[in-house]
């Protein structure tokens, strides 16, 4: 018989992989983004209750999101705001009841309305509205989409906890009072919300890629459903460069997983990594988008935007073949270029490293000596994690040590822990 304790932790999984389609569907119904959240909020309760005693049913995320959809219905048919769609959510039940085929002129004129048809990218779009700031935007659809905590949100935003959950709550309460659509934008409309749901995606895949919290070094479900999003925006936008750019970004990256850990799930270093086991696939798809993008960006006389220059430095390590055949010249070039596009401290943290394989450790140290009073940069583990690595390639064991520790002491992450423990032990 299943413990309560295994029961309870795979709810906890089945809910981090099937929230964001729980809630874009429910959202569909509701067309208000907050009370779905609480409806699929209130079919996990539901789980919580039943799971227990009458087991983990054989297709769990079914099982929640025609929960949540019920809870819907009860709720659309206690308000009579929504008599309407009531109404119409009934005749559409009754003909799939009745193996009713519902009219054919209707339904293509309604597959062509609908550019992509998934409930997910109208959930980022419309969390994405341009009636919310960028930050919260990004916060809310981050969390919605990937099911992350308040927590890991805002340690991808180097922001303090309360700021995310506030921006969360406000975003929520913004878009009901507003009444904006559950739909997909069109024209110029499209634009606007682009970069923020790019912005989205790309911070749901490195949570998936690298997670900031937990026992596991990365969580493959998050990276998988920004790869899937990422190749439906190269659908939706396949003339924008910086879409392509962020598709060839996540491939290649995604293209080391098998990699990125050993045997027993601990981290393996991307210099120590067994590139045989690359997914040569991946590969290929990324460098054929980043292509793409390059191509695009000379027709239309536009410089490499910020993802398609972190594609570019993502193509350096998968063009070569062994650790020391890495192009480190050209991959600092690529981070000056980046660092003038979108200066922030995380990519000169970056540049700082690359500089440091191409022209020696001292001239990577001095740019991380001048981002350690950056504010933002004070709970991030992969600064003194950096330094640590620069000062033992010195020679500077005692002092790397500390670094090493004080980096296990900021993350939350317990594989990385291990990792820069046992970094900080090798610097004895």
């Amino acid at each position: 018989m299943t413990s309560p304790t295994d029961t309870h932790r795979a709810i906890d999984t089945v809910w981090r992989m099937e929230s964001a389609k729980i809630i874009a569907g429910v959202a569909r119904m509701v067309r208000d983004i907050g009370l779905a959240e609480e409806l699929a909020q209130d079919a996990l309760v539901s789980a919580l209750e039943h799971w227990p005693e009458a087991g983990v049913p054989d297709n769990p995320g079914a099982w929640l999101m025609a929960t949540a959809k019920n809870k819907a219905l009860d709720r659309l048919r206690r308000d009579k705001s929504f008599s309407a769609k009531l109404e119409q959510i009934g005749q559409n039940l009754q003909a799939q009841e009745a193996l009713v085929v519902p009219d054919f002129v209707d339904a293509l004129d309604a597959a062509r309305a609908d550019q992509i048809g998934d409930d997910l990218l109208r959930l980022i779009f419309t969390a994405c509205h341009p009636v919310l700031s960028t930050e919260a935007r990004v916060a809310l659809t981050l969390k919605l989409l990937g099911g992350l905590s308040t927590a890991e949100i805002a340690r991808a935003f180097l922001v303090p906890e309360p700021t995310v959950a506030q921006r969360i709550v406000r975003a929520k309460r913004t878009l009901t009072a507003a009444q904006v659509p559950f739909e997909l934008p069109r024209g110029d409309a499209l634009g606007e919300r682009l970069a923020s749901v790019l912005e989205v995606v790309y911070l749901v895949f490195n949570e998936g890629y690298t997670a900031t919290s937990g026992d596991d070094w990365m969580r493959p479900a998050l990276c998988d459903e920004a790869l899937r999003l990422g190749r439906m925006l190269t659908g939706l936008a396949p003339q924008e460069p910086e879409v392509l750019g962020l598709a060839a970004l996540m491939e290649l990256q995604a293209s080391r997983s098998a990699a990125r850990t050993d045997a027993q799930g601990r981290p393996v270093l991307l210099m120590d990594q067994d590139r045989a086991r690359w997914d040569h696939l991946l590969i290929r798809r990324g460098l054929a988008a980043l292509e793409r993008a390059e191509q695009l960006c000379q027709a239309q006389a536009r410089a490499l935007g910020p993802y398609a220059l972190q594609a570019s430095i993502a193509a350096c390590h998968a063009r070569a073949t062994t650790a020391p055949a890495t192009d480190w010249a050209r991959i600092a070039a690529l981070y000056d270029a980046l660092a003038q596009t979108m200066p922030s401290p995380v990519i000169e943290l970056n540049r700082a490293v690359a500089v440091s394989m191409a022209f020696g450790p001292q001239a990577g140290l001095e740019i991380l000596d001048a981002l350690r009073a950056n504010p933002a940069l004070k709970s991030y583990p992969w600064l003194p994690s950096a330094r640590g690595d620069m000062l033992a390639r010195l020679g500077r064991h005692d002092e790397a040590r500390t670094e090493f520790e004080h980096a296990a002491s900021l993350t939350l992450n317990e594989r990385e822990k291990t990792l820069l423990l046992a970094r900080a032990q090798g610097s004895r």
